[in-house]
């Protein structure tokens, strides 16, 4: 094509734009195939994109392209390295000390919905906790278990001596409660780390054997127990926000908050569903489905954690809110 052609196609494809058109760039610290991607950055920018006409979308930076370390997520936005990334409080859990509540075992059921209690308590409790930012989505992952790798775990005292990989505070505690040795590092060092014996197991979700492949490295998996599951937040920075004009702000919040947090944690359980299904049908996997009586077991050594960590924090008005039905 010659240069000539080339501009005058440029200039129809400029044309075709909407004068005022943005993009919004989301940071993701993990690979496009990632639960994360399809639930709330595709999803932010096809709704958004809808809502617009085009003048407003999304554009996914993955695998780390903005910045690698999970830890970092929250900061790059404050700077404005990235209009929106998503993270963990765990990995920051003197920032979340109240967030962090809803992480822990007792404060919600293995069936209760996370994204809606954190909304509950977030106008009153949370926000402070969230400066420089506007979230547009707080959830939580399905229940957590155990993920082990050539240990079965069938009560508390089967966790003597191991070291588990825990995401933050709240959970190495519940890890030492339980006897073992809590080991903090981000969620995408944990393969290599199981793989060669760094540590014995993990407490997380099953979306992990997923979104992370751990189902390769790992053989042994307990269910029933209440421990807690973690919690996760897609912030905006806030200039940025206030930048936007009226009508993309109003756009952008009605597709933030309840409704892209439900995305997420929705996606979260159907990957942990998928995952389990396939990782059952392995004959070298042993799965421990535990029952009332021995999942109480787990509750009860776990049970000062959390009303300590509570407490410690002055959170009990936080838990409550988040706790109210």
């Amino acid at each position: 094509m010659k240069f000539a052609n080339i501009l005058a196609v440029s200039a129809l494809t400029l044309a075709a734009l909407p004068a005022s058109s943005e993009e919004l760039s989301f940071a993701n610290f993990t690979p496009p195939f990632h639960t994360v991607n399809a639930s709330v950055i595709e999803k932010m920018n096809v709704d958004l994109n809808s809502a617009t006409g085009g003048a407003l979308t999304v554009r996914g930076y993955h695998g780390g392209e903005l910045g690698a370390g999970p830890v970092e997520q929250y900061v790059r936005v404050v700077q404005g390295v990235a209009d929106i990334a998503w993270g963990l409080p765990g990995y920051t859990s003197s920032q979340f000390e109240k967030t962090m509540i809803v992480e822990l075992p007792g404060t919600l059921s293995n069936e209760d919905a996370g994204y809606a209690a954190m909304w509950k308590a977030y106008s009153d409790h949370l926000a402070s906790e969230f400066p420089g930012t506007v979230p547009v989505a707080l959830w939580t992952s399905e229940p957590n278990v155990f993920i082990m790798k050539d240990h079965v775990i069938r009560k508390p005292s089967d966790l003597a001596g191991l070291k588990v990989r825990v995401a933050g505070a709240t959970a190495a505690d519940v890890a030492t409660a339980l006897g073992a040795t809590p080991v903090q590092m981000p969620i995408n060092q944990v393969y290599n780390a199981l793989q060669t014996g760094l540590i014995d197991g993990v407490i997380t979700g099953s979306s992990t054997l997923n979104d992370f492949k751990l189902d390769e490295v790992a053989n042994s998996y307990t269910f029933g127990a209440n421990l807690g599951r973690l919690s996760f937040y897609a912030v905006m920075n806030k200039k940025k926000y206030d930048s936007l004009s009226a009508e993309h702000r109003a756009a952008l919040d009605n597709v933030r908050g309840m409704p892209l947090s439900k995305s997420a944690e929705d996606a979260w359980n159907e990957t942990a569903i998928e995952g389990v299904a396939a990782a059952r049908l392995l004959d070298d996997n042993t799965f421990v489905d535990l029952t009332e009586a021995e999942a109480a077991a787990f509750a009860a050594a776990i049970a000062p954690v959390t009303g300590a960590y509570v407490d410690a924090v002055g959170g009990q008005a936080a838990q409550a809110a988040m706790q109210a039905k």
